[in-house]
């Protein structure tokens, strides 16, 4: 089922987002190389508590942790682990979920750690580009299918990087996984119809190598998502909402950045 929003429940998303946006700031300055992992998820529930917020991640499905801490071939959905520090040129995803007063956002980040290399760097921009592009075609009358193939025509077709097709965007709210599903790939002018008051997560995760990934079997883990081929992954999440002045980043962390969208 899709739930259509309100202008006042978007405005509620907007201030639960504000939570995420203020602990992706603070973990800025807290990443760096000999940083232990545990660390991310410490500080990162603790500022989601300290706003009154609640880290709805703990408990979905039996996950245990407030965040997700992924680094370099892992793709998403990794453990915080004591005792894994970061090292100089390593890439680190931080991704969670928080309600607040009711409302839910959703939003990923890519943090380098130290000094990254050329290539690294690169791929962040192209994920991170590949985002917004996404966004920009995330208008009332567009359909799924023009949001998926602006990405995959940027990622894979310009840079040639693997556009990982297994994880896909959703729906947010009222609770973390609602319709429509949001590929991060399609065929434009084809899916479903975007509709005023939607909200939805794009979310595109891209690998230097292939787009192909493995998720851990393993009883103590059977969560972690990591590149097939071992190459390094980044991605970039925000939660939007449908609105008839345009898309609208509801978990913006640079106003300036972000202007057009907000």
């Amino acid at each position: 089922m899709i739930t259509l929003k309100s202008p006042r429940e978007i405005e509620l998303m907007r201030q639960s987002g504000a939570v995420i946006a203020g602990m992706h700031h603070m973990l800025r300055d807290l990443i760096k190389p000999g940083l232990d992992t545990w660390e991310i998820e410490e500080q990162s529930r603790a500022y989601i508590e300290g706003h009154g917020a609640v880290p709805l991640q703990i408990g979905f499905e039996g996950f245990k942790y407030a965040t997700t801490v992924s680094v370099n071939n892992e793709v998403a959905h990794g453990f915080p682990r004591k005792g894994l520090k970061l090292k100089d040129g390593d890439l680190v995803k931080v991704d969670t979920v928080v309600g607040l007063n009711g409302a839910v956002s959703d939003s990923a980040w890519t943090y380098a750690v130290g000094n990254i290399s050329p290539e690294l760097e690169q791929l962040m921009a192209v994920t991170k580009k590949s985002l917004y592009l996404g966004i920009d075609q995330a208008i009332i009358g567009n359909r799924i299918g023009d949001i998926g193939h602006a990405i995959d025509q940027y990622v894979t077709d310009e840079h040639h990087y693997g556009n990982v097709r297994q994880y896909i965007g959703h729906g947010v709210g009222p609770t973390m996984h609602e319709e429509p599903q949001v590929p991060h790939y399609g065929e434009a002018e084809h899916g479903l119809r975007l509709k005023e008051g939607m909200t939805i997560t794009i979310e595109p995760m891209v690998n230097i190598g292939g787009w192909e990934v493995d998720t851990d079997q393993t009883p103590e883990d059977g969560w972690t998502v990591r590149t097939a081929d071992g190459s390094v992954s980044a991605q970039y999440e925000h939660t939007i909402a449908i609105t008839k002045d345009g898309p609208k980043i509801l978990t913006s962390q640079d106003a300036d950045f972000d202007a057009k969208y907000l």
